[in-house]
């Protein structure tokens, strides 16, 4: 298709994910022209609510806000456009075979009152590694709002990288560096089996670790998650928010999108990025599927890595050693989400009555680290376990506005099941799989099955076909050791900057990962914004 000329802008950002509309509103707010394009015709990505049934809205895909950057929230002065979050309590609950719930609640005495009652022992011990996890969490906050280090010796820059890393680390005890190291390296499972005798404790923290990561609790790097889930979110800057979104995660986008264009953005859905076109070695414009062609001064990818690299730009104008690494980037999406329309509210064995409707809202189907375990050797070997990891939010009950009278809804991840089947497509298992997450649900809430009046089932080749995750993988990249800090998106690469000059990415496969965060595109906002000042990027002639 012959290319249309279009309008030229400081700054382009493909995809209007969170990250994306979070990297905009910045560069708008420092008064620089920005454009973003989206594929789909709403905003969101992966953050979003949409319609599964007439008049019953879900969040599709990301479900609860845990870690949204409190500083992103007052910067683009989010509650003013409308976002509301309501702090998860309980933040997690799980019901056992023999009929017993388990809940963690916000409050921490709480919690040890109700880890009391399974083991004495184990509560004293929550009480002093929780303090223990929360400290070394601290040392790891700083990071997730400045690029990770790239450290080196051979020259000022280098050294500095080197200073600036350490001084946060500044006080830190060689007791705590070794705890840390432990974190970074060791599994789940090991640290919980040193320290706790409880089996149902020790399933407690594994229902709120490993989420969408390759491999069970008790693979090396696996403890990571108790350190990630620890760092603070939400408005008031608090460790370990969990937060149910009114009107569903798309409210999040929702204002971000409103922020953007206040400050000046402008926002096209419909317009799928085809190639970024390149001139001498750095961006010039990006050309739509259409054929419009739109030039730029910069260009911001909220794709993932491979989508940005191995598909909107011809390999001979990379590094080959660069393109080596991003194709060895492991994805291979472990999770699912299915949501359901029931016409009645889901009655969760253990359940106590007298639980308001929100204490009724989260429950995790995860009977023991053993079961996690089994589930994810059969995964990865391109089969669906017969029984299944379910993570269960009847959104409905902390926001009735979602369904009409008498409906609810019910969003379910799902977690492990493969990408690569090792026999069928995701097409054939579709049902296979919807059938299974409801045999799983029935075990715990038996009356779900025959309420249901709708159904969407989302495998892995759904989140990749509908909402551009390559592989299905939901943070853009494994988020393990190897993956993170300066190796993310790949080692040499991870401030932001890539080897096209112009070109940056903003999104999940960039420091600090995925999540819900708003992180990677506001720091990828920031870096750019360095670069424009101290290089001046000129717009390409033709």
């Amino acid at each position: 298709m012959s290319s249309q000329r279009s309008s030229t802008y400081d700054a382009i950002i493909i995809g209007a994910g969170h990250n994306g509309l979070t990297a905009a509103s910045y560069l708008a707010r420092a008064g620089y022209s920005t454009l973003v394009l989206e594929r789909r015709d709403i905003v969101g990505g992966c953050c979003v609510t949409e319609e599964i049934a007439p008049g019953c809205r879900a969040s599709t895909t990301s479900y609860i806000a845990s870690m949204l950057r409190p500083e992103v929230i007052r910067d683009l002065r989010l509650a003013e456009h409308g976002l509301r979050m309501v702090p998860c309590d309980p933040a997690l609950q799980v019901p056992f075979p023999d009929g017993q719930l388990v809940s963690w609640w916000a409050n921490r005495d709480q919690v040890v009152e109700e880890l009391r009652k399974i083991s004495v022992k184990d509560a004293e011990t929550f009480v002093r590694l929780d303090d223990q996890l929360k400290k070394l969490a601290r040392y790891l906050q700083p990071f997730f709002l400045e690029p990770p280090p790239e450290p080196g010796t051979q020259s000022f820059e280098g050294w500095a990288e080197l200073f600036r890393a350490g001084r946060r680390f500044r006080g830190i005890s060689t007791t705590e560096i070794s705890q840390l190291v432990s974190f970074l390296t060791g599994s789940l499972g090991d640290f919980l089996d040193r320290n706790y005798e409880s089996e149902k404790i020790k399933t407690l923290f594994l229902a709120n670790n490993v989420y969408g990561k390759h491999g069970g609790p008790y693979q090396p790097g696996s403890a990571l998650g108790l350190l990630f889930h620890l760092l603070s979110g939400g408005e008031h800057d608090q460790q370990g928010f969990y937060g149910h979104v009114m009107g569903g995660m798309g409210s999040i986008t929702k204002a971000m999108a409103a922020a953007a264009r206040e400050f000046g953005a402008k926002i096209r859905t419909g317009s799928a990025v085809e190639t970024i076109d390149l001139r001498d070695g750095r961006v010039r414009a990006v050309v739509l599927e259409d054929g419009t062609e739109i030039r730029a001064r910069v260009v911001l990818s909220n794709a993932d890595p491979k989508r940005t690299f191995l598909g909107m730009l011809p390999e001979r104008d990379l590094p080959s050693d660069f393109v080596q690494a991003i194709r060895g980037i492991k994805m291979d999406g472990p999770c699912a989400k299915v949501n359901m329309v029931l016409s009645e509210e889901p009655r969760f064995t253990g359940t106590p009555s007298e639980y308001a409707p929100q204490q009724r809202s989260l429950f995790t189907l995860i009977p023991s680290l053993e079961f996690a375990e089994r589930c994810y050797d059969i995964a990865k070997f391109g089969e669906i376990p017969e029984q299944l990891w379910v993570d269960c939010v009847i959104a409905s009950n902390a926001d009735p506005s979602l369904a009409p009278a008498g409906k609810h809804i019910m969003t379910c991840f799902v977690q492990y099941v493969p990408y690569k089947l090792r026999a069928g497509t995701w097409d054939e298992k579709r049902e296979l799989l919807g059938d299974r997450v409801l045999q799983k649900i029935a075990e715990y809430a038996p009356n779900v099955p025959n309420a249901i009046v709708a159904m969407q089932v989302l495998t892995p080749l759904d989140l990749e076909r509908t909402y551009g995750l390559t592989e299905g993988n939901i943070f853009h990249g494994d988020l393990n050791l190897e993956q993170l800090f300066f190796n993310r998106p790949v080692a040499g690469w991870s401030q932001y900057r890539t080897p096209i000059a112009g070109l940056y990415l903003c999104g999940a496969g960039a420091h600090p990962g995925g999540g819900v965060t708003g992180a990677p595109g506001h720091n990828a906002a920031h870096q750019v914004l360095r670069d424009l000042k101290k290089r001046k990027f000129k717009v390409a002639v033709a």
